[in-house]
């Protein structure tokens, strides 16, 4: 296997693009890191008539190397880009894929940032939402067929950190290194055994086979803006499931953004499609909570007031 990184050489990495057939008559000019990656090896090739970028998996998570990982993610995130079809204009373009050295070669988006930007700004503008909404419906009427990856190895790490390690009474995360005071924030979530059995009840539909296919991590993280385009990128968590962790998700994130609890209502009656709301609303309740107590942080500042007013709501959210 072809490992590459930001200090592969450029003629080294010339000649693996060549064997591969995705570079022409051009020269490698440059090699950037266009982003801060999780997951994956995230490069940028600029060359002296293009740019591109080429994406890896790893054995393990990209920012935490100690964290094994599915190889094979890359292929669930290609077959992702290769099921959804009616939504091209949101999607990058995939130029190459190569399944022995687990790499992607996609359209370079240019001078783009992520909507994690709406932690900051508090607020998320309604053409954005109704479009992000609007997106998330045209994947979950996708059809995946039966052969679409099960991702069942990177669900289990991930339902780990979703649905377990936040809830345990000792999980090795210290929360007052991230804010002083959120670990005495996070007791009464972590002792509230009917609030834990809610969530394990949903962890185990979350690691069932379901009926429509998922992006499985659509959060802002995922959503690209680009002179004024949105664009969802980091499919690698995708399975087909159930459409209520989708919009779940996007709702826990919209309500960490704003701090506004009623986005439920209008997220679902912008998605325009049958869900269960009572599943969406626990699906982000637990979001809501693995996200300030749990390892994968976010960009978040707000004040331990403001954490505890969120944990209440995602508790009041899981068990009614």
């Amino acid at each position: 296997m072809n490992y590459i990184n930001i200090d592969t050489p450029i003629n080294e990495l010339e000649k693996i693009l060549r064997q591969k057939s995705w570079l022409g008559n051009e020269r490698i000019k440059s090699i950037e890191i266009p982003g801060a990656g999780n997951m994956n090896v995230v490069l940028r090739i600029c060359t002296d008539t293009r740019s591109f970028i080429l994406k890896q998996s790893r054995p393990y998570v990209q920012k935490y190397k100690d964290l094994e990982a599915p190889l094979d993610r890359i292929d669930t995130e290609y077959q992702f880009y290769k099921t959804v079809r009616d939504i091209d204009a949101y999607l990058p373009k995939i130029l190459g894929y190569d399944k022995h050295d687990h790499l992607i070669q996609m359209e370079d988006l240019g001078d783009t940032e992520d909507l994690t930007i709406l932690y900051k700004t508090r607020t998320i503008e309604e053409n954005q939402l109704e479009k992000l909404v609007h997106i998330l419906g045209v994947i979950h009427q996708s059809n995946p067929g039966k052969d679409y990856p099960r991702n069942i190895g990177l669900r289990k790490l991930n339902h780990q950190h979703i649905f377990v390690l936040p809830y345990l009474e000792d999980n090795g995360f210290d929360l007052d290194i991230i804010q002083p005071g959120l670990g005495k924030l996070a007791e009464p979530i972590i002792q509230d055994q009917d609030l834990k059995t809610q969530i394990s009840i949903i962890g185990a539909q979350y690691l069932s086979y379901g009926e429509n296919l998922l992006h499985g991590d659509y959060y802002p993280g995922s959503w690209m803006n680009s002179g004024g385009d949105i664009y969802v990128l980091d499919a690698e968590f995708s399975f087909v499931g159930f459409k209520e962790f989708d919009i779940g998700v996007m709702v826990a994130h919209i309500i960490m953004a704003t701090m506004n609890e009623h986005f439920l209502e209008k997220i679902i009656d912008y998605y325009n499609h049958e869900c269960h709301e009572k599943l969406v609303r626990q699906v982000a309740g637990i979001e809501i909570m693995r996200r300030i107590i749990g390892l994968a942080q976010l960009p978040l500042e707000r004040t331990l007031d403001e954490k505890g007013t969120l944990l209440q709501i995602a508790k009041r959210m899981v068990i009614g």
